[in-house]
């Protein structure tokens, strides 16, 4: 049943894309506003030729590639001295949680004149986006290994990197990657953003140019790409969890 998912979730797909097809003959659903799939799925080839998508789409994949190492890179650590450091715990959090909720993109001015206007700039917004998921989920992830596990480590006398390595991170790797899920997304939706605003570079600016232009088919038709861009990660992320799973198992 678990191998079927996959078949289930493209039927469903493709049923609801039948659906909407449907409601946009019949303009119930103006194609004015939503193009009917077929000539999304017709657009698909055309801005590949035209629109150079290959490179935008590996350079908004590589700005959010370089985002996601450095989130991991700042979350993690931070998480862990969070978890440690229970008065600044009490003290931060609420407002690291405040942070994940606030809406970064609309500071992109501020970027823009400390860092100017380049990829430096959007990468540093993803950063800035997507950290704070993924502190928060790893001060959850340790702070919800079990006491035994700890009291083992004491017990063996290990050091606080050891017990990071041997007890803490592997207990908390769910976690972990949860909120790099959460984080990449952030990341990425971030990123997609600003290049629209500021019309540089990949597949913002491209979504930007095609909804100038009044493309409706052609507009949707990148998002996809930015659809597809995000399972990437997704996909990947899943098979490093599987891989550390195994090495630490």
């Amino acid at each position: 049943m678990i191998r079927l998912a996959p078949v289930f979730g493209l039927v469903t797909l493709i049923a609801a894309g039948l659906a909407l097809q449907g409601l946009i003959a019949i303009d119930v659903v103006s194609r004015y506003v939503v193009p009917p799939p077929s000539e999304v799925l017709a657009a698909l080839g055309r801005i590949v030729v035209e629109e150079q998508v290959p490179a935008r789409f590996l350079l908004t994949s590589a700005e959010t590639f370089a985002a996601g190492l450095l989130i991991l890179t700042a979350g993690v650590p931070a998480g862990f001295w969070l978890y440690h450091s229970r008065p600044f715990r009490r003290a931060f959090e609420p407002w690291v949680a405040a942070w994940a909720a606030a809406p970064l993109v609309l500071a992109y001015p501020l970027f823009l004149v400390l860092f100017g206007r380049s990829s430096i700039t959007i990468v540093i917004l993803g950063v800035a986006a997507g950290t704070a998921p993924v502190i928060l989920k790893t001060v959850e992830g340790l702070a919800a290994t079990r006491t035994v596990l700890i009291d083992v480590g004491r017990s063996l006398r290990l050091t606080r990197g050891q017990m990071f390595r041997k007890i803490l991170f592997p207990a908390a790797m769910p976690a972990i990657f949860t909120g790099l899920r959460l984080g990449l997304t952030f990341s990425l939706i971030n990123i997609v953003g600003v290049e629209f605003l500021i019309n540089l570079g990949g597949l913002g600016q491209l979504i930007n140019e095609l909804a100038e232009r009044y493309d409706l088919a052609g507009t949707y038709a990148a998002i996809g790409f930015v659809l597809l861009a995000s399972m990437l990660f997704f996909v990947c992320l899943e098979h490093i969890e599987r891989w550390l799973r195994r090495a630490y198992g």
